[in-house]
């Protein structure tokens, strides 16, 4: 047996379908790394098959937005500099720089979280639950878990949901582009720089305003 969440997983890792993720988890009885070499062996997750393979090569982008309040500078590496030097990719490392500026994430996956910012942030969501209502002791370790993975969305820049297609993530983008590209891809490092922060100052909130650029884009 296999949840949504499973389907939800697998599809992450390897860029396929929602609908080649399930036959692939039926097939391998729930098994998530089974089902990746599945659908490996039928030629479907090239981004897993790439995830060997080293990206020395890449680019390093800067987003300022407009006025200049918000800058980022964001390396993504891939493994020729043929595919460095190609518009896709660019627009894709574009895109990523847009999205640190918009959605303000402090790293770029779960494992570059120290250990002791969770340990700190399930202290104070085990508190707010408490609080909240005197439910079981198993029943709290959830809702923090639950509330550990929203907080996971909000500074991790993998996890979080895409500015121009919030449907997705940015791992999904990431593996999409991948796939598309046919090489491995990695966003290794970022700078997000904002007028004013950590002074004194009245609450303009920049990001939002990045967020509207981004959305008059789309249009």
């Amino acid at each position: 047996m296999f949840t949504a969440e499973d389907v939800k997983k697998l599809r992450e890792m390897t860029g396929v379908g929602m609908m080649d993720c399930k036959k692939a988890l039926t097939e391998a009885d729930g098994n998530i790394d089974k089902a990746v070499e599945i659908l490996r062996e039928k030629g479907m997750a090239a981004a897993a098959k790439r995830a060997g393979r080293i990206a020395s090569q890449g680019i390093i982008e800067s987003y300022v937005h407009m006025g200049g309040q918000i800058g980022v500078l964001v390396e993504v590496n891939c493994e020729t500099d043929f595919v460095a030097r190609s518009d896709d990719f660019k627009e894709f490392v574009h895109n990523i720089a847009m999205q640190i500026a918009a959605a303000k994430p402090y790293y770029v996956n779960k494992e570059e979280v120290p250990a002791s910012e969770i340990e700190k942030e399930k202290e104070i969501l085990k508190a707010q639950a408490m609080n909240e209502s005197a439910k079981p002791q198993n029943i709290i370790d959830k809702m923090v878990e639950g509330r550990i993975n929203k907080y996971y969305k909000e500074v991790c820049l993998l996890e979080q949901s895409y500015v121009k297609d919030p449907d997705k993530s940015i791992t999904q983008l990431l593996n999409e582009t991948i796939s598309k590209i046919g090489e491995k891809i990695t966003i290794r490092r970022f700078t997000r720089y904002e007028v004013g922060e950590g002074l004194e100052k009245r609450a303009d909130n920049f990001a939002d305003e990045v967020m509207e650029q981004v959305n008059k884009l789309k249009k």
